[in-house]
């Protein structure tokens, strides 16, 4: 449950401020989630809008740091510190700790407190249950910073598992086709096969290739996605029936038009919006995402107590409107390359 919010002592630029980078901590010399390299950085999670390779010291979760090497190489940083949830330590004046944000595997916010202020820098983030990573955590603070992904009202996510219902259904309506489902590679697609075992389905999974890196952490880090199989060149033509997991862009390549008579479906939240998915020749739109919708904004705002709220990215003069339609300050923050590409092409393999 969230704790009392802490009393307001001083302007919360003076714990965080905006720089070329992004969001720096002045009095812990670190930066969250910069945009360009620099000499230390905490990260939120390992996504590549967020996780960059090229600092001189990074501190994130294991999970996210573990991920990071996967994705980016082993030598992605100069050095790396792994820290647990709930663990404070102390950054020059600052007191840093990381809370769950219930996004992808080791997803976390970061918890900023000096004197008798609190700034919590959430990242990404998710109200929905995941069986894939712990659940956010609302944290109370004075100022929290938000993203706004899906900050209108029109996004509304439905329960996840009614549509894997759909995406199940379709399988039986068409089992002469094979069902091409594009989710990212890292967080939705692990979510999606542990979604498809929790609602019965014993089949083999098949992934795409790029898939199976992140697949290895997932596994290391304690997830049984049950029989999940890679796709090779000689197999495609035999999966007709089959669910088959790839990244986005893979559903507009050549390689997915060697299935049997493909069925291309799209998991993401931008699938709320159909114009979107017959522009993408989706077939099956499947609204999952990894980000908070907007009434799970709204009533994240709610829960933290903060007097004031920053918007990173997204759809950010939606919420600020709504922020302050609720008597709190609110500022749109107008970070450039988080979430960008997603927002432009729900086709391409960053999409939420």
């Amino acid at each position: 449950m969230p704790q009392k919010p802490y009393l307001k002592a001083m302007p919360a630029a003076d714990i965080l401020t905006l720089s070329p980078e992004g969001l720096y901590c002045p009095a812990g010399q670190f930066h969250i989630d910069p945009m360009r390299p620099v000499e230390r950085a905490l990260i939120t999670h390992a996504h590549s809008d967020h996780a960059r390779a090229g600092h001189g010291k990074v501190l994130a979760t294991a999970e996210t740091l573990a991920l990071m090497r996967a994705r980016l190489g082993e030598n992605f940083a100069g050095s790396a510190q792994s820290i647990e949830l709930g663990k404070t330590i102390r950054l020059g004046d600052v007191a840093v700790t990381f809370w769950s944000a219930g996004h992808v595997l080791g997803s976390a916010q970061i918890a900023l407190a000096q004197g008798a202020s609190r700034t919590v820098v959430s990242g990404d983030y998710k109200r929905a249950a995941d069986p894939t990573c712990e659940g956010f955590e609302p944290i109370a603070c004075d100022v929290f910073v938000s993203e706004a992904t899906f900050g209108l009202p029109v996004f509304r996510h439905p329960p996840a598992a009614l549509e894997i219902a759909r995406l199940l259904a379709s399988c039986a309506l068409f089992p002469e086709r094979t069902h091409l489902v594009g989710a990212y590679s890292l967080g939705k697609a692990q979510r999606l096969a542990a979604l498809l075992r929790q609602a019965g389905y014993e089949r083999p999974i098949y992934v795409h290739g790029a898939m199976a890196a992140v697949l290895d952490v997932y596994r290391a880090h304690g997830q049984d996605f049950g029989d999940v199989r890679p796709v090779d060149a000689s197999s495609r033509r035999g999966l007709a029936g089959e669910i088959v997991l790839c990244p986005p862009a893979a559903l507009a390549d050549p390689w997915a038009r060697r299935f049997a008579d493909p069925l291309r479906a799209l998991a993401s939240g931008w699938m709320r919006i159909r114009a979107r998915a017959k522009q993408s020749r989706i077939e099956l739109p499947l609204v999952i995402s990894d980000h908070a919708d907007w009434d799970g904004l709204c009533a994240t705002i709610g829960e933290v107590g903060c007097a004031e709220v920053w918007v990173t990215h997204g759809q950010e003069d939606a919420l600020v409107h709504w922020a302050q339609s609720q008597g709190l300050r609110a500022q749109p923050l107008r970070l450039m390359g988080y979430g960008d590409e997603s927002s432009r092409n729900p086709g391409t393999d960053a999409g939420p």
